[in-house]
Parts: structure tokens; sequence; C-alpha cells
């Protein structure tokens, strides 16, 4: 078999990365031909439960390097408590990426991913909320708020993604942070 399997080397194909044939579907419908290299070197490090700090250009395909893994690693047997937070530092970075993680899920029924930013009612949010979701995409304010209202329970969080994590630091989220940590 050529390339990797599970981060070793370099691999040419996502069949080489381990992910459930579910996704593998969805990413060639979306018409995805080969991993970059920041998928290559994150999704089979994701999938076997280790931290990553993942550094790359804009445009590179980092929001998947973490989704394809997060979808996969959901246990969808056991509710819908949120087991993977993302948070981004602007609601139009929670936003697409709330959007490609639903992409990604296409071929995963019964898969629920909410947005949750400041600006957007707290209704939308409350209602989703009830009624279960697995991943949460937010911005630090509203995740925090959602916190201290109890209306968010992160027990159950199986993977943490700080996307733009320079990005939030500089925006003065540091407090936010460590208290949703």
């Amino acid at each position: 078999m050529g390339g990797t399997r599970y981060g070793h080397g370099v691999a040419t194909s996502f069949d080489d990365l381990g992910l459930d044939e579910r996704l593998l579907r969805t990413l060639r419908q979306l018409g995805y031909e080969s991993p970059t290299p920041i998928q290559a070197a994150t999704i089979p490090l994701l999938l076997n439960g280790r931290d990553v700090v993942g550094l790359a250009q804009t445009g590179t395909g980092k929001t998947a390097a973490f989704a394809l893994p997060a979808l996969q690693l959901l246990d969808l047997q056991h509710g819908r408590s949120p087991q993977a937070l993302v948070l981004a530092p602007t609601r139009e970075l929670a936003v697409q990426v709330c959007e490609a993680f639903q992409a990604y899920a296409a071929g995963l029924p019964g898969v629920h991913v909410l947005p949750v930013y400041g600006g957007q009612g707290y209704g939308v949010q409350l209602s989703a909320l009830a009624r279960g979701v697995h991943v949460v995409v937010g911005t630090p304010g509203r995740i925090m708020d959602h916190l201290e209202k109890g209306t968010l329970d992160l027990s159950r969080l199986r993977l943490l993604v700080l996307d733009e994590a320079d990005e939030m630091l500089s925006m003065g989220f540091v407090e936010d942070i460590e208290t949703i940590l």
C-alpha cells in the first residue's frame, strides 16, 4: 500500500489517513482529491488522540484538518451533548467553520453542529442546545455567556479546537479562553 498510515511519512491520498468511508465519500463528492500537507500531518494524529498545534497559511485546508477527525471521533450513541468545541475569534469565522463541518458531515446522519456567536439571538441557540448538538463552533464571549447561564454543558467534551488562536489572543480573549478551558 502506498502513502502513509497514521502520521508517519507523507500521505498522498485521503484513503491513507484512516478516515471513515462515509467521510471519504463526502470528500469525493465535494471534489477533494488529495490531502494538503496540514491535513496529511494532523488528521492521523488527531484520530489517534494526540494534541496538535497546526500552523499553516490561509487557504491550506486547516478547517478540514481538524473537522474531519472531530466528526469521526463523535460518539453518536451517547446523546447529543457537545463533544467538540471550536473557538473562533469572529462570528464570520465561526459561521464559516460551522458550514464546513456541516458539509463534511453530510454523510453522517444525525450529526448536529451549532454556531454560537454574539449578534445572533439567544433563542435560536437555546432551542438548538436544548435539542442537543454534537459540535459547537463559537466565539469565546458567547461561549462564556452560555457557560455562565448554565445553558452549555461541556462535561462530555472530547475535542477542543482553538481556531486562529493567535488572533484570539491578540484580540484580548485570553481570560475567556482560560475560563473555558
